[in-house]
């Protein structure tokens, strides 16, 4: 695509208003989402999952957002009036949240997608955008969505799908295109059992982001259309998309580097091992994903914490990390953390041994403990010689969850500790 002039691009994202879904449940994290939604997951040692879409919208220029709630939202919205207050409302910039507040009927929750937008349909109208970007808010990647804005325009598009190639053996947990030569969708299907491959590489899929740009008339006539159509389950890929590809322009934006022109990182990290996995990666020496990236910055609520703090040298007894990221207000305490993520105000404790872990805000672990291939929740408290991750039957028995890839999750409730549930 030849290059768009900044101030054309500038005016699309100031006319632009971005829809957040940030009300899914996320059931495949199991128990990490009991207290609260994906998007409020904590994620990269100090931010949370919604920060992601969040950023990427401020970086983009985007400054009139809605992010909009459902399901045990209460730390998710916290976190967001604790650290996105920042726009200006005299400036027409916000943040806004948007809860189910049964707008359309006394009993009517959002029942999918396209059910959420529909029923802020009067919000969407008072702030009279042009265009609107509708983002799923539980991915990990960084986008500059002016880039997408502008190709909806310029290719005269009633809607354009945010895409991606992926492993046509992964492509059946998303929604899966094929498009012409000039990025036209011509076919779409939600989960497929058999993706359809691209053409010319059959190992590979294009798959849908949860990523789409409306102009604002088009998206109100269809979701008004699919709001009075019966047995329609509300969904944009199972519904709006499918409905409307044959009889109007439905374009396909490939989500691409824009200095190598390769496939861009993007994680969903809707299951434990691939969370697992997405936290450490960002702990090697050349991550797919840089949070040290000061062009395009992760903005989050951030509290005030010390310093991380590494204490005794004896020989036996060293408090040290390898390999790891290790977030402010830690206390490596004559113990050896490695290859492993700690988010804020970890204690690990004398003779303590954790490896290949990714452990959550405000936990203790005690001495003496070994802890490998874990995720351990916010707020446990890890008795002093407890083993996690060793022996996945016995850690079963314990009550704790394991993964298919052998992630072993604790949570305070498998300990059997009241814990705080804001989360």
């Amino acid at each position: 695509m030849p290059q768009t002039n900044p101030r054309f691009v500038s005016r699309l994202t100031r006319n632009t208003l971005a829809l957040i879904l940030a009300g899914g449940r996320g059931s495949r994290l199991m128990h990490l989402t009991a207290w609260r939604s994906k998007p409020a997951v904590p994620f990269g040692g100090k931010f949370r999952i919604v920060d992601f879409p969040l950023s990427n919208c401020i970086n983009s220029g985007i400054r009139r957002i809605g992010v909009l709630t459902q399901y045990k939202a209460h730390s998710l919205i916290l976190h967001i009036q604790k650290g996105w207050g920042f726009l200006r409302g005299e400036f027409g910039e916000f943040v806004e949240l948007w809860p189910a507040q049964q707008r359309v009927a006394e009993t009517a929750w959002y029942a999918g997608t396209a059910d959420a937008v529909f029923q802020n349909l009067d919000i969407i109208r008072d702030h009279n955008p042009d265009y609107i970007l509708v983002l799923a808010g539980d991915h990990i990647y960084k986008m500059d969505y002016g880039a997408m804005i502008a190709y909806h325009v310029e290719s005269g598009a009633d809607m354009t799908v945010g895409c991606l190639e992926m492993e046509t053996e992964r492509a059946s947990d998303f929604g899966v295109m094929s498009v012409n030569d000039e990025g036209r969708v011509l076919q779409f299907s939600e989960k497929p059992k058999e993706p359809e491959s691209i053409p010319g590489s059959p190992s590979k899929s294009l798959v849908s982001m949860g990523i789409y740009v409306f102009n604002r008339g088009f998206l109100f006539e269809q979701l008004i259309k699919d709001a009075d159509t019966p047995r329609s389950s509300h969904d944009f890929g199972k519904d709006i998309i499918p409905s409307v590809i044959k009889h109007y322009r439905v374009m396909a934006h490939t989500f691409r580097d824009p200095r190598s022109g390769e496939q861009a990182y993007w994680r969903d990290v809707g299951t434990l091992d691939a969370f697992w996995e997405a936290n450490l990666e960002l702990i090697g020496v050349t991550p797919p994903l840089s949070l040290y990236d000061k062009s395009w910055p992760i903005w989050t609520y951030q509290e005030q914490l010390p310093p991380a703090k590494f204490v005794f040298d004896d020989e036996d007894r060293r408090g040290m990390a390898v390999d790891s990221m290790v977030s402010g207000g830690c206390i490596i305490s004559g113990s050896t953390v490695r290859h492993s993520l700690l988010f804020s105000n970890v204690r690990v404790n004398s003779y303590a041994y954790v490896k290949d872990s990714v452990i959550l805000p405000d936990v203790v672990i005690g001495r003496n403990c070994t802890i490998r291939n874990a995720v351990i929740d916010r707020y446990c408290q890890i008795d002093e010689g407890t083993v996690i991750g060793l022996d996945q039957e016995a850690d079963r028995k314990a009550g704790f969850y394991v993964s298919e890839g052998g992630v072993t999750l604790v949570t305070p409730e498998m300990l059997g500790q009241d814990a705080n549930h804001v989360r």
